[in-house]
C-alpha cells in the first residue's frame, strides 16, 4: 500500500506516473508554485490536521485547486497535502535563503523602517539587488547578514541545528517559531546539501547507513526511536526537538536514551551515519 504522505493523488486527481495504479481520476501534470506566506501548514486534508509546514519561497507542484484548497507536492521532500490556494504564487527562482535563526522583511533598506513580515531560518528569497546592506526582494528588504546564496552550503548539520536552540517544540513544525524532531533534522541536513525526508520514520528508512551497535558515535550521527530522532553533538551530548523540554535542547546522550525508554517510548531502533557532501565514508 502506498504511503499517503508521498502519493500525489486524491479522489479527483493524480500524477500521471500513477495512471496504472490510481484509476478513475484525472491525471494532471503539476504546475509550479512557491509559498508566498511566511509559513503555512501542510494539511492531511482541507481543514484537516497539520502534517508538516512549508516556508516562504519553498516550491511545490500544484495538482488541483478545490474549494479554495490547493493539493500540492513539496519539491523539497515529495510530501503531499493541502494548503490554502492564497498561500501560493508564481515566483522567480530563489537566489538566497535565510541562514540566520530568523529575520524581518523591512519596508525600506533601513532597520528603523516598519517591518512587514517575519521569516524563519530556511526561507527562500529571490533577491533583485543589494541596497545599503539589505537584499531587495519583491516584498521589501532583508538584512544581507541574515542571508546566504542558495548554492552555498555549510558542512556541519549540528551547527545548523544549534541555530534552533530553544525553539519551541511544535508537532509537525518546520520553522524557528516551532519545530519537531524530524523538522530539525530535515532543516539541518537540507541546508548542508543532503536530501532529507520530512518525518522521522521516512528519515530512518532513507538517510545514511546503519552503524553496528558497538560503533563509536560521532558528530552528526543520528539516533532513531519509534517516532523520534536526535543528532549526536559530541561524545556525551545530543541535540533534539523534544516534548520533554518542549523545545530544541541539548541532552546527555545516555540520559536521553534511558529517559525515553523509561517513559514508555522504547529503545533506540537504529543508529545511522549520513555521508555528507565531500566527506569520506568512515
Amino acid at each position: 500500500m502506498k504511503d499517503r504522505r508521498l502519493t500525489p493523488a486524491n479522489k479527483r486527481v493524480a500524477d500521471p506516473s500513477l495512471e496504472s495504479e490510481w484509476p478513475g481520476v484525472s491525471y494532471v501534470d503539476p504546475e509550479p508554485y512557491a509559498v508566498n506566506w511566511p509559513l503555512v501548514d501542510l494539511m492531511n486534508a482541507p481543514e484537516g490536521h497539520r502534517d508538516r509546514q512549508l516556508l516562504f519561497g519553498e516550491t511545490v507542484g500544484l495538482y488541483e485547486t478545490h474549494e479554495g484548497w490547493a493539493f500540492v507536492r513539496s519539491d523539497k521532500d515529495g510530501y503531499v497535502g493541502y494548503v490554502p490556494k492564497s498561500s501560493l504564487a508564481h515566483s522567480p527562482e530563489a537566489t538566497h535563503r535565510i541562514s540566520a535563526a530568523a529575520t524581518h522583511v523591512y519596508e525600506q533598506a533601513d532597520f528603523k523602517s516598519r517591518d512587514r513580515m517575519r521569516l524563519s531560518h530556511g526561507c527562500l528569497l529571490h533577491g533583485m539587488e543589494n541596497e545599503n546592506g539589505f537584499l531587495k526582494i519583491a516584498e521589501g528588504y532583508v538584512p544581507m547578514v541574515h542571508c546566504s546564496p542558495v548554492g552555498e552550503h555549510p558542512s556541519d548539520p549540528v551547527s545548523v541545528a544549534k541555530t534552533f536552540l530553544d525553539t519551541p517544540y511544535l508537532w509537525g513544525g518546520n520553522s524557528r517559531f516551532g519545530i519537531d524532531c524530524s523538522g530539525l533534522v530535515q532543516a539541518a541536513f537540507t541546508e548542508c546539501g543532503v536530501a532529507c525526508a520530512g518525518d522521522s520514520d521516512l528519515q530512518e528508512d532513507m538517510l545514511g547507513y546503519e552503524l553496528p551497535a558497538d560503533a563509536e558515535l560521532k558528530r552528526n550521527d543520528l539516533l532513531f526511536w519509534k517516532g523520534h530522532v536526535a543528532m549526536i553533538v559530541d561524545e556525551t551530548r545530543l541535540i533534539h526537538a523534544n516534548a520533554h523540554h518542549m523545545a530544541v535542547s541539548f541532552e546527555n546522550t545516555n540520559d536521553a536514551i534511558a529517559r525515553i525508554e523509561r517513559q514508555g517510548d522504547g529503545p533506540v531502533t537504529s543508529r545511522k551515519r549520513v555521508l555528507l557532501p565531500n566527506a569520506q565514508l568512515i
